[in-house]
């Protein structure tokens, strides 16, 4: 596919909006949800976790996301957005 340039964003040809229940939406879905696992993956042990309250389940979400930027898998100053 050939990169073309424009000088205003008004040049710009319209971006092609999809119907629901079209089957170009569904493929362009999937096509999203695949670029952002390549892009940026979210690593969190298999599994069901139990905890007795939200605090504690608030916590081990946070060990997970910072051993995830320690390892360099989420940017810096991101953490708690994912």
């Amino acid at each position: 596919m050939p990169v073309q340039k424009f000088r205003s964003i008004e040049e710009t040809p319209p971006v092609p909006w999809r119907q629901r229940g079209d089957p170009e939406l569904y493929l362009a879905l999937a096509r999203l949800w695949q670029t952002a696992q390549r892009l940026r993956p979210r690593r969190f042990p298999a599994g069901v976790y139990r905890h007795r309250t939200m605090e504690d389940m608030n916590r081990q979400r946070e060990q997970w996301e910072s051993a995830s930027v320690a390892e360099g898998l989420l940017p810096r100053g991101r953490e708690g957005t994912a």
